[in-house]
């Protein structure tokens, strides 16, 4: 094997099958060394490394010539995960695009496409030339507490056209993609991020519903999968073995029954699934073992350099084959040669045409459930008054990107009804006093975020509807939050918490849009 790896070194070698991640929005010491003296050849940015679109084509061009200047043959692979909607590391620095819950609401493969290409566009004008994206997780649990509005819908197929659209997007911006968690992470009640799920399905069950679009990705020119830390019993025939790190899912299900050739990574090892059970560095050998080319670490420096030296020392050992580690380090390093330049990345972007279609996406998104009284659209006289009741968390999930602040809903609302407050409550201290008080109330619109996995929050909705107040429901995550109060009769889901998500939502409220979107998840019957 190799073309690229003839002449280098083991470490080089194991530098480019390690994805690292640091602080800060200028380069660090600490991976400087880590480029310099353990010849990692690749980076994951996170919303810590940004501030600004300046900033940012700065903090990447000084790390491409770091790794030039250290000898490295290959430009780094530079990795984000903006996946648009809850998780979009990015921020403001980029136009904000619907999330894929958002897009699946709206079902049309030209307008996933535009996005991915938009955001792939504006990638790769910061320097970045990976995206750790689409998600193609099947949302089929409503418990699902990490994934939820990061996937498409309820739909295999549905999630199978989306996600292609999104890959080819991307890819035609110059952008690397990376379906994502394989082998399905939608029907899981835990966070990997905290500990490891184990979901029992047979490879029959994956084959007719969670693999059918990583299929279609695949089939699509998907340059990248990345595996879940995900316990599969049935098809490793032990009690636990997470995805990343089992050979039966890696070389068996994903390299032979799906015929995938390209570059296959492991999530980050630091999470609780992995570095609560195995260890982060002797997972590490573990998924170069098991099949993964690219090993992302993502936080520590310790922890990074210390996988480094474990894969050395494995191979050292005779307990890792160095051909696993060349093998892996060439498809990388293929990939590099396809996609990446030494040359500095600035392209024109259209601004103007990226915030028109921001603004067409999320109206068409938006989605009214429920209307039944007829009292959207609202006409209020100027003396009637609304308050925002929003007792829902900041960040529900640790991959979660922040929330903004409730004042970013009253000043859009404002625009409409100058006569909107916000009412604070706290959903642990006495709502039900602070919620009676306010008798010059007409129009209670209570912002809910996962009411349907928080009782405290369902609470406060469920108080306000038994008092026959006039209540809307607008839920800015997933749309199951109707489940924990079904005798609400006005309701609307905006997916996000973000400006033009609400912006979409609020005209809907006013009759300034139409609301457009379709559930593409099913909620239970009254």
């Amino acid at each position: 094997m190799g073309t690229y790896t003839d002449s280098m070194t083991l470490e080089q070698q194991i530098g480019q099958t390690l994805m690292v991640g640091f602080g800060g929005t200028t380069v660090s010491q600490e991976v400087i060394d880590l480029i310099q003296h353990y010849h990692i050849g690749n980076i994951i940015l996170f919303s810590r490394n940004v501030r600004d679109a300046e900033q940012m084509h700065t903090l990447t061009h000084s790390l491409q010539k770091a790794a030039r200047e250290a000898g490295h043959t290959h430009p780094l692979l530079i990795a984000i995960d903006q996946e648009n909607g809850i998780v979009q590391r990015l921020g403001e620095a980029a136009t904000l695009f619907p999330g894929n819950m958002a897009l699946g609401a709206i079902g049309s493969e030209k307008i996933a496409s535009e996005v991915a290409w938009a955001t792939g566009r504006e990638l790769k004008a910061f320097g970045i030339n990976m995206n750790l994206a689409p998600v193609v997780d099947v949302n089929n649990n409503a418990s699902n507490v990490v994934i939820g509005v990061r996937s498409f819908g309820e739909d295999a197929q549905l999630v199978a056209r989306l996600g292609s659209a999104m890959v080819k997007g991307y890819q035609d911006a110059g952008i690397i993609a990376c379906l994502k968690h394989f082998p399905g992470h939608g029907d899981t009640t835990i966070d990997s991020h905290l500990a490891l799920p184990t979901i029992p399905h047979t490879l029959e069950r994956l084959d007719a519903v969670e693999l059918v679009p990583f299929r279609s990705g695949i089939a699509a020119g998907a340059e990248s999968v990345m595996l879940a830390h995900i316990n599969f019993p049935t098809l490793n025939q032990i009690d636990i073995l997470p995805a990343t790190l089992s050979s039966t899912v890696i070389q068996g299900l994903l390299r032979h029954k799906l015929g995938y050739k390209g570059v296959i990574l492991s999530d980050c090892l630091e999470m609780g699934a992995i570095a609560n059970t195995f260890g982060t560095e002797r997972a590490a050998v573990m998924g170069l073992q098991a099949g993964i080319d690219l090993v992302l670490v993502s936080h520590h420096y310790t922890q990074q350099r210390g996988s480094f030296v474990a894969i050395k020392e494995a191979v050292q050992a005779g307990t890792l084959a160095p051909l696993i580690v060349q093998q892996a380090a060439e498809r990388v390093l293929d990939l590099k040669a396809r996609y990446l330049s030494w040359d500095d990345t600035r392209v024109d972007i259209d601004y103007a045409a990226h915030e028109q279609l921001q603004d067409q996406a999320y109206e068409l998104s938006t989605t009214l459930v429920r209307n039944e009284d007829a009292l959207l659209p609202l006409h209020l006289d100027a003396g009637e008054k609304i308050a925002i009741v929003s007792p829902q968390r900041n960040t529900m999930t640790m991959v979660e990107d922040r929330y903004y602040s409730d004042k970013m809903l009253l000043d859009i609302i404002q625009q409409y009804h100058s006569n909107t407050n916000i009412l604070p409550v706290v959903p642990e201290a006495n709502y039900r006093e602070v919620l009676l008080n306010a008798s010059d109330t007409d129009i209670f619109i209570v912002v809910t975020a996962n009411a349907y996995l928080d009782e405290e929050q369902a609470k406060i909705v469920q108080f306000l509807v038994s008092t026959g107040r006039r209540v809307i429901g607008m839920s800015v995550r997933n749309p199951y939050d109707l489940q924990a109060y079904p005798q609400l009769r006005t309701y609307i889901v905006a997916y996000e918490y973000t400006r033009p998500a609400l912006l979409a939502a609020v005209r809907v409220l006013f009759g300034e849009r139409q609301a457009r979107g379709h559930l593409p998840v099913t909620l239970p019957e009254r």
